[in-house]
C-alpha cells in the first residue's frame, strides 16, 4: 500500500483492473491535507470589475466549500474526500492580475506561484489534476476511477458556473492525453473569444442547436441558487422518475458524455478513443434497461429484466441501490482499453453525470452519484463477450416527497 500513498505515475491498466476486482480495500491510513500546499502567502479574490471575468464568484459556484469542514463543496467527491486541485493560468480580462495561481477551496483564497504561461489566452484556464492520498487512504486499490471520476465532475461544475455567470463558451479539455493536469477548463472574460480551440492543440466546445448550447440542462444554463443548492441526496432514493424526467436525464447524459459530441471533446471520437454509452435501470412494472431511441426522442427498452438488485451487488455492495427508483448508467471502457481510453472514459462519465444530476434536480428528483464498481461487466451480463463493456459510472435517482423537498 505504501506506493499507493504517493502521488506518483501509476500503471493505470493494471489500477483500473484491480479496482474492478471483488479484493476488498484495507484499513483507512491517512489523508494528509485537505487542500493542496500551495507555497506562498494566500492572497483574497478582489471583486471584479464590469468588464472582467469574476473569478470570485466562478469559483464560489464551482469548486469552493461551503463550510470550514470541506465537505460541502457544490461538486460531488466519492467519501467527500475531494483529491482534485486546481491550478490557475489568469490571463488578460480577469479579476485577478495575470499569473499562474493555485487555488484553496477551504478559505477561498489564492496563492500566486509566478508568471502566466506564454501561451496564456485571456480569461482563465483552470487545470485540474490531484493529490491521490486524500482519496487512497479511504479508497485504496479502488481510488483510481473514482480520482478520474471526481476531477470530471469539477470540470462539469466549472463549465455550469460559467454558463451561470454568461461567459461565452467555456472550453473543456478531457481527452485523457496527459497524466497532469487530467483535465482542463477555459473561461474567457465577458463577451471574449479567441481562447484554446483556436490554438494548436484545439479543444471542445459547447456548439448550438436550434439557438441552444446542448450541454446546458434542459431549460437553459445553470442559476447560481441551484449550483449553490445541489447536494447528493442521502439513501435511500424510492419512487420511478416519470417518463419525462427520466429522458431529460438521459438525454443530457448521452449529449456530454459520448465521443460523437466533439463540442465536448476533440478527440474522443477517434476509433478506440472513451465513448460511453448510456442507459438506465427501472423497476416495476416493467422492469427493464432503457435507452434513448436512435432519434433521442423517446425511451426504448435496452434489455428487458430487474438489473437493480445485480447493480446494488456490484456497487460495492450498497444494498440501497436496489430500491433506487431509477439507476442511470455509464458503460463502456472495455479491459482491453489503453491508459489515455481509461483516463477520457471516466473523465467523460463524470461530467456528464454531474450534468445529469443538475437536471434531475430540476425535474424534483433526488439524486446520487455512485462511482465505485466491482465485477459490472454490464455486457457479459446481458449476454455479450465478456470484458468489454463494463459500468463506469452511475447516478441514482428518486422521487422527492413534499416534506423532502430542498427549499434552499
Amino acid at each position: 500500500m505504501e506506493e499507493l500513498l504517493e502521488d506518483r505515475p501509476v500503471d493505470l491498466v493494471a489500477a483500473l483492473a484491480r479496482a474492478r476486482s471483488p479484493e476488498p480495500p484495507g484499513p483507512d491510513t491517512p489523508a494528509g491535507g485537505a487542500v493542496r500546499a500551495w507555497p506562498g502567502p494566500p492572497r483574497p479574490l478582489p471583486p471584479a470589475d464590469p468588464a472582467d471575468l469574476d473569478l470570485g464568484t466562478l469559483l464560489r459556484h464551482s469548486l469552493c466549500a461551503a463550510d470550514d469542514s470541506g465537505r460541502l463543496r457544490p461538486v460531488s467527491s466519492a467519501g467527500a474526500l475531494h483529491p482534485v486541485d486546481a491550478e490557475l493560468h489568469v490571463g488578460p480580462g480577469c479579476s485577478l492580475p495575470p499569473g499562474r495561481y493555485g487555488y484553496d477551496p477551504l478559505r477561498h483564497r489564492v496563492h500566486h506561484l509566478g508568471p502566466q504561461p506564454e501561451s496564456t489566452p485571456p480569461g482563465v484556464t483552470a487545470e485540474l489534476s490531484v493529490t491521490a492520498r486524500r482519496t487512497i487512504s479511504h479508497y485504496g486499490h479502488r481510488a483510481w476511477p473514482l480520482l478520474l471520476l471526481d476531477t470530471g465532475h469539477a470540470a462539469a461544475a466549472l463549465f455550469l458556473a460559467a454558463r451561470a455567470l454568461g461567459t461565452h463558451e467555456p472550453e473543456v479539455r478531457l481527452d485523457g492525453l496527459a497524466e497532469s493536469p487530467l483535465a482542463a477548463v477555459h473561461v474567457p472574460p465577458p463577451g471574449g473569444r479567441g481562447g484554446p480551440a483556436h490554438q494548436e492543440g484545439g479543444w471542445g466546445q459547447a456548439h448550438q442547436e436550434g439557438g441552444a448550447r446542448v450541454l446546458d440542462p434542459p431549460g437553459g444554463p445553470a442559476t447560481p441558487g441551484e449550483l449553490l443548492a445541489r447536494r447528493s441526496t442521502p439513501p435511500p432514493l424510492p419512487g420511478a422518475p416519470s417518463q419525462d424526467a427520466l429522458l431529460a436525464v438521459l438525454t443530457t447524459a448521452q449529449r456530454a458524455g459520448t465521443g460523437t459530441l466533439r463540442e465536448v471533446v476533440t478527440t474522443a471520437a477517434r476509433p478506440g478513443g472513451g465513448d460511453l454509452s448510456w442507459c438506465a435501470a427501472v423497476g416495476p412494472p416493467r422492469p427493464a434497461l432503457m435507452a434513448l431511441s436512435a432519434d433521442g426522442t423517446t425511451l426504448r427498452r435496452h434489455a428487458a429484466g430487474e438489473a437493480r438488485p445485480t447493480l446494488a451487488a456490484w456497487a460495492a455492495g450498497q444494498a440501497w441501490v436496489a430500491d433506487a427508483g431509477a439507476v442511470l448508467l455509464a458503460h463502456g471502457c472495455p479491459a482491453a482499453a489503453d491508459a489515455a481510453h481509461i483516463r477520457r472514459a471516466h473523465l467523460l462519465a463524470g461530467f456528464a453525470v454531474h450534468l445529469a444530476h443538475v437536471t434531475a434536480l430540476r425535474h424534483g428528483l433526488a439524486a446520487r452519484p455512485v462511482g465505485s464498481w466491482q465485477q459490472a461487466d454490464l455486457g457479459a451480463a446481458l449476454g455479450a463477450a465478456p470484458g468489454r463493456d463494463w459500468v463506469v459510472h452511475a447516478l441514482a435517482l428518486g422521487t422527492r416527497h413534499a416534506d423532502e423537498e430542498n427549499t434552499t
